[in-house]
């Protein structure tokens, strides 16, 4: 008789953004006249770049010419884009990491949750807290976790790191050691960032213990202060201890095109077996590749040209970030984030629930964001908005924020 991998049932009924997707449909058919501004899902709203759709346009005629048609793609992908990558990403800030240590995918988030895969059943995690919900859910799913606890909103075997206003919401180095770290910096939720020196203490951790930190880089296109690395790999040790996911959805817009990368060092090994090996077996068997046609607008973005008018996208959704910041700011809210991120942190007032508090902003403002508690325990009485909007329906959501009396 065939059974069901019952760990799926240890999962909360469907993904954080699917129920908060389907909260906001029925409210928006028991109010049709209202006029929904979501700063809750961290998709982009303005257009791809005019180089990357040159560069679509010329890949869709060559799809169309016998002699430049192309099929499946390589396994790591095509050698044009991993080498711009290796060289404008890493070499340009001195990481030495070579075009085959790149593999080219569909997204960040696919990688983040199919890269367990390679790691034993029996390794111990830990993570950030609060979280992006696709690390703890995936390894929920591969049976790496206990039942959830749902008075400390936390699942069992899982090592928790606080990240707290005190320690501005970075984790300290945990005193139970684990085999597998997950990172995101700049941080998804809390805006937060990490020093090179502080990174730097994690890779030395890591080493010391036999640990492999699998660090989430894809938002380091928003980093504006000089002390942040934008990648592990400026941080001495790395290569043997880190594996990297990029992507292109909030670089350049690229949420609908699907485009990312992971790197994997060849040098990084455990017990004399190589990851990279590893995850390209997992890759040639279970992926198929990006298309060609997006994996040349992916080319398009590290064109001198095409930098510039990613760069000023990123630029206008921080401006949108800085009106969060500033607007709740000025009306009394504890706001974090906003800097290097396009995410605004904020406490909720009088220590409402982050549920309570979505609620309240879709009743009474008619504005989206997320509940701080879908990423984890120590999200509990948080709250989550993006930068992702227009600048228009950025203001418009402020101005009604600031008009609510809690």
């Amino acid at each position: 008789m065939a059974k069901a991998n019952t760990d799926y049932l240890k999962l909360p009924g469907s993904y954080l953004f699917s129920t908060i997707a389907k909260k906001v449909k029925e409210y928006a058919l028991e109010n049709p006249d209202a006029t929904i501004i979501r700063l809750g899902i961290g998709d982009v709203t303005q257009p791809l770049a005019p180089k990357v759709i040159e560069a679509l346009h010329s890949a869709v005629s060559e799809m169309g010419e016998k002699e430049t048609f192309r099929g499946y793609a390589p396994d790591l992908g095509y050698e044009f884009l991993r080498s711009t990558i290796a060289e404008k990403d890493y070499k340009s800030r001195g990481c030495d990491i070579a075009a085959d240590e790149i593999f080219v995918s569909d997204g960040a988030k696919c990688d983040c949750g199919n890269i367990q895969e390679i790691f034993s059943k029996d390794n111990t995690i830990a993570v950030c807290d609060p979280v992006y919900p696709v690390y703890v859910d995936s390894n929920v799913m591969a049976g790496r976790s206990g039942e959830y606890d749902p008075e400390a909103g936390c699942y069992k075997g899982i090592i928790y790191m606080p990240c707290t206003a005190e320690n501005d919401f970075t984790p300290d180095l945990p005193g139970e050691v684990p085999d597998l770290i997950y990172l995101c910096f700049p941080n998804n939720p809390t805006g937060a960032v990490i020093t090179k020196d502080k990174l730097q203490k994690w890779v030395d951790y890591a080493n010391e213990h036999g640990s492999v930190i699998l660090y989430d880089a894809a938002y380091e296109a928003y980093i504006s202060q000089d002390d942040v690395p934008h990648s592990i790999y400026e941080c001495d040790g790395a290569k043997a201890c880190a594996i990297e996911f990029r992507s292109f959805s909030k670089t350049a817009g690229f949420t609908g095109l699907r485009l990312g990368f992971t790197v994997i060092p060849k040098e990084l090994k455990l017990d004399g077996v190589s990851l990279h090996s590893l995850w390209a077996r997992r890759h040639g068997t279970k992926y198929n590749g990006a298309p060609y046609i997006v994996q040349r607008a992916g080319e398009a973005v590290y064109s001198e040209e095409g930098r510039k008018q990613v760069l000023d996208q990123v630029a206008y959704y921080m401006e949108n970030a800085k009106c969060i910041y500033d607007g709740l700011k000025e009306c009394g809210y504890e706001v974090y984030g906003g800097v290097n991120a396009p995410y605004i942190w904020l406490r909720t007032p009088d220590n409402m629930s982050s549920w309570d508090f979505f609620d309240h902003l879709l009743k009474d403002a008619n504005v989206v964001g997320t509940p701080g508690s879908g990423f984890g325990p120590g999200g509990e009485h948080y709250f989550r908005l993006t930068g992702f909007s227009s600048h228009e329906n950025t203001a418009e959501a402020v101005n009604r924020i600031k008009k609510l009396h809690i």
